[in-house]
């Protein structure tokens, strides 16, 4: 099993063992019968040989992206790839057919050192110390409804008898954002308690769209749904998050051809944005107290 993991022939594996054996003038493994263990020198080199070799692979690939212009795997939070990502990603595709784009939606921390990634997307506070990093989105929040539902709440004061939607995937910033945050800034004390949770922000758009209730919406999610009126936002008061949306890679690693035509397609998207700010009241976090 171990010489077929390794790609050579079992005599190879016995002669190379043999070779380290003779050369550290003592075994490393102690034959049995049908098995080997190993001796106390091989638990002494075992732990240091497995860190060289996870050492030398991430190094490996560090080179062979380094050597890649066609290949561009791209990290982004699951709500962010399903509702910024996905719907704009023909144009990229169509523009670059020469490049191969692959994807990994998950909310992990990547290490760049470890994680065969080229670019990443993240959200957050940061900081992104030793990384290129390119604020892109900043991000608000404001109350938002079907079309339908909005004819039937036309103040924030009709809000307490709607069905709150709760978002429970942006519960790590920091300072709080969520509906206690917005209802206790537009004056009206506690939002009333119960609605569904969802813990991811996409799905709990969706809901909103259904007509299943109200979500507490954030720009860099549902700007299409609002360009394309199936939700609106009818009310000015909105939070100004203080997380960030930043494209983030190893430095250098900008300038890669294909990383490069990423960004800046990125930071064209982006300028393309419906500006659906308007006149809103934007309320920093850092300026609230509850």
């Amino acid at each position: 099993m171990a010489a077929a993991e390794l790609n050579i022939t079992p005599a190879a594996l016995s002669f190379q063992i043999k070779s380290l054996e003779d050369h550290l003038g003592q075994p490393v493994f102690r034959r049995l019968n049908r098995a080997v263990e190993l001796t106390k020198a091989g638990h002494l080199l075992a732990p240091a040989t497995t860190e060289g070799f996870t050492t030398l692979n991430a190094a490996w690939q560090n080179v062979q992206r380094q050597t890649d212009t066609r290949t561009l795997t791209i990290t982004a939070g699951p709500a962010f790839t399903a509702k910024w990502l996905a719907p704009r990603l023909f144009d990229f595709a169509q523009t670059h057919p020469d490049v191969e784009l692959r994807f990994s939606a998950t909310l992990r921390l990547i290490d760049f050192e470890r994680d065969d990634v080229d670019v990443a997307i993240r959200f957050g506070e940061g900081p992104d110390d030793g990384l290129f990093s390119q604020e892109i989105i900043n991000e608000w929040m404001t109350p938002m409804m079907s079309p339908a539902m909005a004819r039937k709440i036309k103040t924030p004061e009709d809000l307490r008898g709607a069905t709150l939607l709760h978002q429970d995937d942006f519960t790590f910033i920091k300072q709080s954002s969520n509906w206690n945050t917005w209802f206790h800034e537009q004056g009206l004390g506690k939002p009333p308690e119960g609605g569904p949770r969802f813990s991811q922000s996409d799905h709990a758009n969706d809901a909103a769209i259904a007509g299943t209730g109200v979500v507490l919406g954030r720009y860099s999610l549902v700007e299409r749904a609002l360009r394309d009126n199936q939700l609106v936002a009818p009310f000015p008061l909105a939070i100004a998050v203080t997380a960030r949306y930043r494209i983030v890679c190893p430095l250098g690693a900008e300038k890669r051809p294909q990383v490069k035509a990423f960004i800046d397609w990125v930071l064209k998207e982006v300028a393309n944005m419906h500006k659906c700010k308007g006149s809103r009241r934007l309320i920093a976090q850092e300026d609230i107290k509850i």
